[in-house]
């Protein structure tokens, strides 16, 4: 059954799903839909997305347990699932692993967040389906939606107080016989964001503050997206084109200090962006295609993709580079092509069988003065095979294995300038060897599920595994936006995973109660270990491999009080530690502390559906460290929700309302690479969006 409560439908979790915000479809129908998968997963629809509005796609899904938003300056955030994020879990868009430069720790997601339709959350290992790079979860966005209507769309305005955000993003669609059509823009322009403190302190210089905002954090975005497609009563067919392009400024002062040496005057407009910035442009170009027969049903998804982005500065030397030509600090221009083909048929009554086959290639080239990872080349195919066993209505077994190989090349790389060495002689320094690695691995995973009275149970377990990206195998740089040097190693083995996921469920449609534990074993983890050496100035890190054992509970209570009154009580809770090499006995670097949300909300009809909501988020403090890391205070915020939602006729006017740290509190989010340099999160933040749909 499912818990309905003041808009939010919970699943019962017999594959532990989550619906926020959907349509309530109760009983038998509800039962059979969560029997699916024994899987950990979440599903958010567009309503939810719409009246959770909180700047980027990430943040407004900050609420769902163990996602968190590690925010990159105002305007961008990048996913985690469960303190796993960048190249251990996989964004996948209408069918197709989302490929940009997913190790870089300064830039978001290139897509567009107000096309996206609805979103699945799947949360624990899932390899066996997305292959490499899915070890931590997979957030699944769907941009896809078949107009109904010969003519539809939705118009929405927001904006945010701390960054003065502004924005506006439009959608049209339509439908005629078979055929239908779907176009969307999206503009947004913000400032210099703003954080609760006067001044910040970088290697013991004191660094002030106009006005408390960080200089050169402004930007914008333009989004863009066509789709023409066909959709029969067996087959179905899609072409959609989308381009995503951003510009956003770095926090001038984590370049090296450049506010003291540099002579533009960074405080001289919020809104402007000034050197050093970056600005990264992602086409794709994907198609999607269905067929169903009397019982055989063929999916292919096929899709091409270019990913531009370019890092700008104040031409600077460092060690022993000159002070080169041009502010082109780095380059990256990667394009990849996919193709994803799955047949889906029952054997028998019981058995339902799918079989897919996946292939990827990608071509990274590099560019300017300033080097942190070479050219490359990988290519990968996988095949995987999984039946899902129906024992009775209350009782599934479901069970899968996959075969994968991929293959890197890393071409060699020298320094442009001369380095000395010893009896007075210089050479252009190697920074990178040719490197051919293949990689090899079988996964596997296998679940339950069962439902008694009131009760849904689930377990998972599996093996997942992840291919080492080209940044681990021969990265050999300065990174100023996290203050270090990283060096890679050639030599690392395939990253390898064990976990088992358990799930308990209870609701009698006034309280619902949902846990999940889980336990996850790595016999290799892959990280950058920081050292006690320095190069060109900055910290030493460089890749090593670890056993690495995590743990960790999500939990959620929600108590529908009365027709109006809904309160909700959820956390989450992980542990990580490192289980040999030379942190042995220390958990990882930027470990995710234990926290968690209580919060009351009050619907009610007034001209239209309105709600209104208070929610306290409590973050623990976190001192399990790794040297020569700092512990981290804990922290609470107050934050507040409301919306609105109006149907007139054929027209329907949404309002959201969301504010952060209502309070202006000042704390330091552990997850944060700007913790290193004393800079606080944002400080009090409204965003209002208002929406239309015709």
């Amino acid at each position: 059954m499912a818990c309905v409560a003041n808009g939010h439908t919970y699943v019962a979790p017999e594959d532990t799903t989550v619906v926020l915000h959907g349509v309530t479809v109760s009983g038998q129908r509800q039962r059979d839909f969560q029997m699916r998968t024994s899987q950990s997963a979440v599903q958010v629809s567009h309503d939810y997305l719409q009246q959770h509005f909180s700047g980027s796609l990430m943040q407004t899904l900050e609420g769902i347990p163990g996602v968190k938003a590690m925010s990159i300056g105002s305007g961008q955030s990048k996913p985690t699932i469960r303190g796993l994020g960048y190249n251990r879990m996989v964004v996948s868009e209408d069918g197709i692993k989302h490929e940009g430069q997913q190790w870089g720790d300064d830039h978001g997601l290139e897509i567009d967040q107000f096309a996206v339709d609805r979103a699945e959350v799947i949360k624990g290992p899932s390899a066996l389906l997305y292959g490499s790079d899915a070890i931590g979860g997979v957030l699944s966005l769907y941009t896809n939606h078949v107009p109904t209507e010969p003519f539809s769309g939705s118009v929405q305005l927001f904006g945010r107080s701390n960054n003065e955000q502004l924005g506006l993003s439009a959608k049209l669609g339509g439908r005629r016989g078979g055929w239908f059509y779907r176009i969307g823009a999206t503009f947004i322009d913000y400032a210099d964001y703003c954080v609760p403190t006067d001044s910040i302190q970088y290697y013991s210089y004191w660094i002030r503050l106009k006005d408390g905002r960080l200089r050169n954090t402004a930007g914008c975005e333009r989004d863009g997206s066509v789709m023409l497609g066909y959709a029969g009563y067996r087959f179905h067919t899609d072409l959609r084109v989308s381009d995503s392009y951003s510009k956003s400024g770095f926090f001038a002062n984590a370049h090296g200090l450049e506010v003291r040496l540099s002579d533009i005057d960074y405080d001289h407009s919020r809104r402007d962006v000034d050197l050093p910035y970056q600005w990264v442009n992602h086409l794709k170009v994907l198609s999607h295609t269905t067929w169903q027969g009397d019982r055989l049903r063929w999916e292919a998804n096929l899709a091409w993709q270019n990913n531009h982005r370019e890092e700008l500065s104040e031409p600077v030397s460092h060690g022993y580079m000159p002070r080169p030509d041009g502010k082109l600090e780095r380059r990256f221009d990667k394009n990849t092509l996919t193709a994803n083909l799955g047949v889906h048929f029952p054997l028998g009554e019981q058995h339902e069988l799918s079989t897919g086959l996946n292939a990827e290639y990608q071509r990274n080239r590099r560019g300017g003065w300033g080097f942190i990872i070479p050219d490359f080349e990988t290519g990968s195919i996988g095949a995987y095979l999984m039946d899902c066993y129906t024992l009775s209505e209350n009782l599934k077994l479901n069970a899968g294995i996959r075969l994968d190989h991929a293959h890197t090349h890393i071409s060699s790389y020298r320094d442009w300038f001369l380095t000395p060495i010893a009896d007075g002689d210089s050479v252009y320094q190697q920074r990178s060897a040719n490197v051919d690695r293949g990689f090899t691995s079988l996964t596997w995973s296998a679940g339950i599920n069962y439902a008694v009275g009131k009760w849904v149970l689930k377990a998972n377990v599996g093996k997942s595994f992840r291919v080492p990206i080209p940044k681990e195998l021969g990265a050999d740089g300065v990174n100023y936006h996290i203050f270090r040097y990283e060096r890679g190693n050639a030599d690392l083995d395939p990253e390898e995973s064990y976990q088992m996921d358990l799930g308990v469920h209870w609701d009698n449609d006034v309280v619902c109660l949902q846990v999940d534990p889980y336990v996850n074993y790595f016999p290799n983890y892959i990280y950058l270990n920081p050292t006690a050496q320095y190069v060109e100035g900055l910290q030493l890190y460089h890749y090593t491999q670890t056993r690495v054992l995590r743990y960790g509970v999500e939990a959620e209570l929600t108590w529908v009080i009365c027709p109006h009154w809904e309160a909700e009580l959820k956390g989450e809770y992980l542990y990580a530690e490192q289980l040999s090499g030379q942190k042995k006995g220390y958990t990882l670097p930027f470990s995710t502390p234990w926290s968690m949300d209580a919060g009351a909300r009050y619907t009610f009809q007034w001209h239209g559906n309105t709600f209104i909501g208070l929610n306290a988020h409590i973050v623990g403090a976190q001192h399990e460290i790794v040297p020569p890391e700092k512990p981290t205070d804990g922290h609470w915020t107050l934050n507040l929700s409301a919306g609105k939602q109006i149907s007139m006729r054929s027209t329907k006017l949404n309002i959201a309302l969301h504010a952060d740290n209502l309070l202006n509190r000042r704390y330091y989010d552990h997850t944060s690479y700007y913790r290193l340099i004393d800079v606080p999160e944002p400080g009090r933040n409204v965003s209002l969006m208002v929406g239309v749909e015709f």
